[in-house]
């Protein structure tokens, strides 16, 4: 990123916690902030299967199952890791500032 990139403010750190990841919003898309061993993760929260929301799914370690179908994603990478999930997540890098949680809108926006 350089110093011309606008990041955007998502949650504060305390809004996330490793059992129970943070629902959020960017420019009308739902994104899910996960923390896994002290790090943050952003994925989109719309399980690439279903209609499952994913931050109200069961996390585990770096996996978090979608409560629709029970098919699982690695948080880190966005790939499916139980079926009946096949497509990945899109992830975007994290930045952390001030105990605020930030990612750069233009990392999909051709998505």
């Amino acid at each position: 990123m350089t110093e011309h990139t606008k990041l955007f403010d998502l949650c504060g750190v305390e809004n996330v916690s490793a059992d129970q990841p943070f629902k959020t919003e960017m420019q009308g898309e739902e994104l899910a902030v996960f923390e896994v061993d002290g790090q943050y993760y952003v994925t989109q929260n719309e399980c690439t299967h279903g209609p499952g929301s994913l931050a109200d799914g069961y996390v585990d370690g770096a996996e978090i199952e979608c409560p629709f179908h029970q098919g699982r994603f690695n948080v880190l990478t966005g790939a499916p890791t139980c079926p009946p999930c096949t497509v990945p997540l899109r992830t975007w890098t994290v930045t952390v500032r001030d105990g605020r949680i930030f990612i750069d809108p233009a990392q999909h926006a051709d998505s």
